[in-house]
């Protein structure tokens, strides 16, 4: 029995094994992932960023070796073919002289005339912009003008302004209550030469050019188109405008054309002959419209700055014959 109590006793205990550590392995997938996400959306921003011209670029750069990249020479990234191009060089006199083309100049002048071209566009456009918003403005001075003045503010019902592809068309309207001029004559009325002498003040702010028009309506005159008729009158009424925009203040330069257009573009074209036909129209001209009847009148050549043609002649000349429209020279 002694034996027995004096057996030592062994406790067993099992211990659950701990797995080993996996070394973080999808971390660095995930990392990795991460990185070329954002290298790919920063790639994709930058490509929306830049231009067309800029993105050629680019392409063309990625398409010539190092070497010809930095210490020049041709490459085959340059050339529309892999095939060299030789021969003698025709625009040479020197006998077996080869043609020699830089890549990269060719390039850089495509290149350059692209981005000029884009800068062009640029600049065009924002000078389209200044000038709505000189004309805009000129729009607001002469409505505040018109009702600052009793005398115009009455007859406000006559004058029209509005915004046209032209430019700012101002235009005083005949009523069969108050008569622009004394019938059948050039002769201004009193209130009619008020309104063109204010308008003839605010047109000196903007340096657009104008062009004054005469209208009547299709009341004919007893004997006809044969003698004086309607053109006329329209056009010695434009003219006598003219005189007193030019009385009121406005430099006689910024007068293109003066235009006698008869009835042929009613107000009413329901009624040819309702008085509200019977109307003077001042454009202010919008550069485009200027530039392409310049380009018509070849008689006038290019404008320049200083208010002359190439030729130093006047900008104010009044322009050419149109075939079915009175044209009355400004008066010297």
């Amino acid at each position: 029995m002694s034996n027995d109590t004096d057996r030592p006793i062994f406790i067993k205990r099992v211990v659950a094994g701990k797995k080993g550590h996996h070394g973080g392995a999808w971390k660095l997938a995930y990392a990795d992932f991460m990185t070329a996400m954002m290298a790919f959306f920063l790639l994709m921003w930058l490509l929306s960023s830049t231009s067309p011209v800029q993105r050629r670029g680019i392409a063309e750069y990625f398409q010539m070796p190092l070497k010809a990249a930095m210490v020049g020479g041709k490459t085959v990234g340059m050339d529309n073919s892999i095939i060299m191009g030789g021969g003698r060089d025709i625009s040479s006199t020197d006998a077996g002289a080869a043609r020699k083309t830089d890549g990269a100049t060719q390039l850089a002048q495509r290149a350059s005339s692209d981005t000029d071209e884009e800068l062009l566009k640029s600049a065009q456009g924002e000078l389209e912009r200044r000038e709505q918003v000189r004309l805009h403005d000129l729009q607001v001075k002469l409505m505040a003008a018109i009702e600052a003045n009793p005398t115009l503010r009455q007859f406000k019902q006559q004058i029209r302004i509005e915004s046209t592809q032209q430019g700012l068309r101002i235009e005083i309207v005949d009523t069969q209550k108050r008569p622009m001029f004394a019938l059948s004559s050039d002769a201004v009325q009193p209130y009619m030469r008020d309104i063109l002498r204010e308008i003839g003040r605010s047109l000196n702010d903007v340096p657009n050019h104008i062009v004054v028009q005469g209208h009547t309506d299709a009341v004919k005159y007893a004997g006809g188109d044969k003698g004086y008729s309607n053109w006329e009158l329209s056009a010695d009424r434009a003219n006598a405008s003219r005189r007193e925009l030019v009385a009121g203040g406005m430099d006689e330069g910024k007068v293109m054309r003066v235009l006698g257009l008869a009835s042929t573009q009613n107000l009413n074209k329901k009624d040819p002959l309702d008085p509200e036909n019977r109307r003077i129209s001042v454009i202010v001209l919008n550069r485009k419209t200027e530039l392409s009847m310049l380009r018509d009148d070849g008689s006038r050549g290019a404008t320049l700055d200083n208010g002359t043609d190439a030729n130093g002649n006047p900008s104010s000349a009044l322009g050419q014959l149109i075939p079915g429209v009175a044209v009355r020279p400004a008066a010297k």
